[in-house]
């Protein structure tokens, strides 16, 4: 009786060499872990792919489109597992092409692993398609251009056959290329710059600069809930959250009203290196597009990056706005990213703000504020909230330091699940 799985293809993985065992280790965990709230069986390799079976009937089908999310996978299959009997198989070709949807023409690609069994892949072929063309007699058979392709592996005394099967979000799997901090807001761009890094195979860490306490929070659970958007197929483990309100407004008092943003910049950069020096982070990661806003001129972004030692990472840098908005909306953070929400990126704004900084004025300002004091105060009260993931391992230095983020999330997950009031100490 034919059972239903999940078959991974990875495409850039394959190219690797004597890694690619490692590669395919931290997929499959990363596959674990998305689909932690499913019965999951056996998560196994087998000749080129991966096998994700299930102890619960019908849980192959919801898990289908979740696995497609998980960097690394570059497509996924809805596969029926039968065994070597051509009857079984022939019939589990019939029920794959007829959930299909519709189509007029298809074909079928068998493939078998090794030479243990005695049909050949042309023999296949010809045993599946006539089994086929007899229960789709109104539907043409096109080797080139047909609309649906059925699949028939034979591998290790099995036959896995699927012709539904969807793209994933390729590059690699998250976690084999180290740890990175992205400068977090809710608004549009950084979410997905997180994204793209994370399709890389770097474990983000995020750093959110929060208006508090001269503007409300709201900000800071927006990006709790961007968060929670990119999960399951994205695993982010914890969250510092900076209230940086009070630094901007001595900025303001100090600096010259058109230099503001540079130095506000200055100071997030310097602040994230520090965090990312305790994470063990090899870079910084930023949602700027060249020219989309003041700061981000080539002059601005020149100003900003020479207070930090670590590369700074702009995987937007040459994208437009609609094509950023079209991957919001792709990984499923644009609504989150459009709520209105007062951060620290409108706290305190110039009218005119310089758009090609000289870096003598740049210096001259920088010294009108104690930075390195101010750079200290925000490190020292950081706050954090840890998120279960997997590819996450927090500094030892920060494991067991009081989180009072942590504590007011808490009270706003409680207060979202129940009515009831609540008292805390």
């Amino acid at each position: 009786m034919a059972s239903r799985v999940c078959l991974v293809h990875y495409h850039e993985i394959g190219l690797k060499g004597k890694n690619r065992a490692r590669f395919e280790r931290i997929l499959m965990d990363n596959i674990k872990a998305a689909l932690a709230a499913f019965s999951v069986a056996t998560i196994t390799r087998i000749s080129g792919h991966i096998l994700v079976s299930f102890s619960v009937a019908g849980q192959a089908e919801q898990a289908f489109p979740i696995i497609g999310t998980v960097p690394g996978v570059a497509r996924v299959s809805l596969a029926y597992h039968t065994n070597r009997d051509p009857h079984e198989y022939c019939e589990a070709a019939r029920k794959a092409l007829n959930e299909f949807g519709d189509f007029r023409s298809f074909k079928v690609v068998a493939r078998r692993s090794n030479t243990d069994y005695e049909l050949t892949s042309m023999d296949l072929n010809r045993q599946v398609g006539e089994y086929l063309c007899e229960a789709f007699p109104d539907k043409k058979v096109l080797m080139k251009g047909c609309d649906a392709q059925v699949h028939v592996l034979v591998v290790q005394g099995s036959v896995y056959v699927y012709a539904r099967s969807e793209r994933g979000v390729g590059g690699l799997p998250q976690g084999s290329a180290g740890k990175v901090v992205t400068l977090l807001s809710s608004g549009i761009d950084s979410p997905v710059a997180t994204w793209l890094l994370a399709r890389r195979g770097a474990v983000p860490v995020p750093i959110h600069f929060s208006g508090r306490p001269q503007t409300a929070d709201t900000s800071e659970y927006l990006c709790q809930d961007i968060i929670e958007a990119l999960r399951p197929g994205v695993q982010i483990g914890r969250l510092y959250v900076v209230p940086f309100g009070d630094c901007q407004r001595e900025i303001s008092l100090k600096c010259p009203s058109d230099l503001r943003v540079i130095m506000y910049r200055r100071i997030m950069y310097s602040v994230a290196e520090r965090i990312a020096r305790l994470e063990g982070a090899k870079a910084l990661v930023t949602g700027e597009s060249l020219g989309q806003v003041a700061s981000q001129t080539l002059e601005n972004i020149m100003a900003v990056n020479e207070v930090v030692d670590i590369p700074v990472f702009r995987p937007l840098i040459g994208s437009d706005k609609q094509e950023i908005i079209a991957r919001a909306e792709q990984i499923g953070t644009y609504d989150i990213s459009t709520e209105v929400a007062p951060d620290c990126c409108t706290l305190f704004m110039p009218r005119r703000p310089e758009t090609h900084a000289k870096l003598d004025e740049v210096h001259e300002a920088w010294e009108m504020i104690d930075h390195e004091a101010m750079i200290q105060h925000l490190v020292d009260t950081v706050e954090y909230i840890d998120f279960p993931a997997p590819t996450y391992k927090p500094p030892r230095c920060l494991r067991e330091r009081h989180s009072v983020l942590e504590v007011r999330y808490c009270i706003r997950a409680h207060r979202d699940d129940s009515s009831e009031s609540l008292e805390v100490e």
